[in-house]
């Protein structure tokens, strides 16, 4: 059943037109004035054959786009990965090890839970990653909040979501 649901899956820039990922562009920009951290959003809509063979998990894959995309490779080791794998209706939060003990599994857990409530409950899928954004932000803006007068880097990480 996997097989053919990644099989029949849309690309992920059916799910996400240009003005929806300026928007969450701007949502994790935003939040990036609020917090020292570094959010990325990465979307794959569906894996490949050799991926499904392997039997790969999204959390696997998760953890695969963390590091392909550098998110572990910021100053403060405190990049987060939001990562959905549409095929599989997974979601996924990669926190770097400066952001253990400042947000819980748990925290990040009630983000994802909520994402998927709200599309469950037929709220656009863009929406809602961008509400999942706002709360990510909120999260890091209490547990690294951004220090007056000092700007982010310019070398951080894009902000524009990865459809992978």
């Amino acid at each position: 059943m996997r097989w053919l649901r990644h099989l029949c899956m849309p690309s992920a820039q059916r799910w996400f037109g240009q003005a929806q990922l300026q928007a969450i562009t701007q949502a994790i920009a935003a939040g990036e004035r609020r917090h020292r951290g570094q959010l990325v959003l990465a979307v794959e809509a569906d894996l490949g054959w050799g991926a499904l063979w392997r039997g790969e998990t999204a959390r696997e894959r998760a953890e695969r786009a963390f590091a392909l995309l550098k998110v572990w490779d910021t100053p403060g080791n405190d990049g987060v990965l939001l990562y959905l794998l549409l095929a599989d209706h997974a979601i996924e939060v990669v926190a770097d090890r400066g952001l253990a003990g400042l947000i819980t599994p748990e925290q990040w857990q009630q983000v994802c839970d909520r994402l998927r409530e709200r599309v469950r409950q037929q709220m656009p899928l863009a929406d809602a990653v961008q509400r999942a954004v706002e709360e990510m932000s909120g999260l890091l803006a209490t547990a690294l909040p951004a220090i007056a007068g000092q700007q982010q880097t310019e070398a951080g990480l894009p902000d524009r979501p990865h459809l992978l």
